[in-house]
């Protein structure tokens, strides 16, 4: 029988997977998709969560691909309103990193294969779940055919917002939809905004603007509906429109629409069964916790399991311990981001005029370092 059998190669999964193959645990993990995906995805790396990759022993090859923005600027009609700086969030992490998911990933995977080769079993759909008594019994398909059985005294659903896990277990979900949409693509970055993240709150809707390297920069903006295949010349569009910053479409490496929804698990625990990150809790990806908030999740879980597997067996009031603390975290994270899409979303006359107001005077006084904090997700 395996220590953990883990569900999802993502970032969560990788992550878990290499935290407990340090400590010495027999760990595989099985992931539905043939080959990593290929665009950026998530990007933006905060102070705690660069904690938990400097004990998975990829922090510093991370901070050294990634850009380090050490502020990020509010500009509204033309004109600035302020700044958040990042310079006092971490002692030795006093900036958000910026990195496309797929090197983040790609990171995780080479330590991971140097802790223990062959853990990655890609092609691999779960398919049932079965509690066997001192463990549980996973059954999956391979794409290119045939049944594998695997049993293993914990099993970890770090597999996403469709997550197989949550559904095998039963484990229902509460939420709701919001009416925001939104496209984001890659460009060349010719902004001349240098390391600064800029988010600019235009009357017709906010454009946010990431730096990525190789002088590349991550634009996000709102819409008003849903855009089905987005194009990279209608974003450079609507970003000119919106900014007057020309962005190159021939440059563009992606682009994508998505819209946002709120979900809970009713449960992160069942058994020797356990959700992490999106398979627990998805939230909106602008203010870009999701993924952090998936790592500090298995940072929690990953001296559980190490003890459960001791032979002492899972610790349940650690577990549920687990459980209140991080479904907690997920719940502000939430309302952090509804607070972010609130006030992205267009503004006219008197509501323009208060909202700027607002955030100029917030911006300009010693608040400023308080939101810093909130954005770079201490506490959660």
């Amino acid at each position: 029988m395996r220590d953990v059998l883990i569900v999802g190669g993502g970032p969560v999964g990788l992550l878990l997977a290499t935290l407990l193959a340090q400590e010495g645990l027999d760990v595989v993990l099985w992931e539905r998709r043939a080959a990593p995906v290929a665009h950026s995805r998530a990007i933006g790396i905060h102070a705690p969560a660069l904690d938990v990759l400097d004990d998975a022993g990829v922090g510093a090859a991370v901070a050294a691909e990634a850009v380090q923005v050490r502020r990020g600027l509010a500009v509204s009609r033309g004109g600035v309103l302020g700044e958040v700086p990042f310079a006092h969030v971490h002692p030795r992490h006093p900036y958000v990193a910026t990195l496309p998911q797929v090197r983040t990933e790609a990171l995780l995977a080479a330590r991971l294969d140097e802790l223990a080769p062959s853990v990655v079993e890609r092609g691999l759909e779960l398919e049932a779940l079965v509690d066997v008594g001192g463990g549980v019994r996973a059954v999956g398909q391979r794409a290119s055919g045939g049944a594998v059985t695997e049993s293993a005294r914990f099993v970890v659903g770090a597999d996403g917002a469709r997550s197989a896990v949550r559904r095998l277990l039963d484990v229902g979900v509460v939420g709701r939809d919001y009416r925001d949409t939104y496209v984001m693509g890659d460009f060349a970055d010719t902004t001349g905004s240098g390391s600064d993240a800029v988010v600019y709150l235009a009357p017709d809707g906010v454009v946010e603007s990431f730096p990525l390297p190789g002088s590349q920069r991550r634009v996000v903006v709102r819409t008003s509906s849903l855009v089905p295949g987005p194009s990279a010349a209608h974003l450079a569009e609507v970003v000119a429109h919106r900014t007057g910053l020309e962005l190159d479409p021939a440059t563009s490496t992606m682009t994508s629409a998505f819209a946002v929804r709120r979900r809970l698990a009713n449960a992160m625990v069942r058994g020797r069964c356990v959700l992490v990150g999106d398979a627990a809790h998805e939230i909106s990806p602008i203010g870009g916790q999701g993924m952090n908030l998936g790592w500090l999740d298995v940072a929690a879980l990953a001296p559980l399991l190490v003890a459960g597997c001791s032979g002492r067996g899972p610790d349940e009031t650690g577990l549920a311990r687990f459980e209140r603390a991080r479904m907690a975290s997920a719940r502000r994270a939430a309302t952090q981001a509804e607070v972010n899409m609130s006030l992205g979303r267009p503004a006219t006359g008197a509501h323009l005029a208060v909202r700027d107001a607002a955030l100029r005077a917030a911006l300009r006084s010693p608040l400023r370092r308080q939101l810093a904090s909130v954005y770079a997700m201490r506490g959660l």
